[in-house]
């Protein structure tokens, strides 16, 4: 009994461990600062400042969803050729991601591959 317990939780674990990375990997980048100025006549003014900001790239890896939302300067790529790309087959098209090129699934949005780097 405690056997089967421990192989469901072990399960469960692999399974949602890329779920929760994915989360860690969209949360915005919170940065506050501090700002002391010395005023007229010995004051001191404190601003607190709060800065909220989308993470600049993200990482895609095959087998992901791609969701253009989270995709930096996303286009679709037509001159696949100039970028010195495969020819995607037929129901996939490559994708501009920042400067990642990624092949995406067209109708289900799946990633079958991205290469890193390949846009300058």
């Amino acid at each position: 009994m405690m056997k089967k317990f421990l192989m469901a939780l072990a399960a469960t674990t692999m399974v949602a461990s890329p779920m929760i990375t994915a989360q860690a990997q969209a949360a915005p980048h919170r940065e506050e600062t501090r700002i002391v100025k010395h005023g007229p006549h010995g004051r001191t003014v404190v601003k607190h400042k709060t800065v909220v900001r989308k993470n600049d790239h993200r990482r895609w890896a095959k087998g992901q969803r791609f969701d253009r939302r989270y995709a930096t300067s996303y286009r679709v790529i037509d001159n696949y050729r100039g970028y010195r790309l495969n020819a995607p087959p037929r129901g996939y098209h490559w994708v501009r991601s920042g400067n990642d090129a990624v092949l995406v699934a067209i109708t289900s949005g799946i990633i079958a591959s991205v290469i890193t780097g390949a846009i300058r």
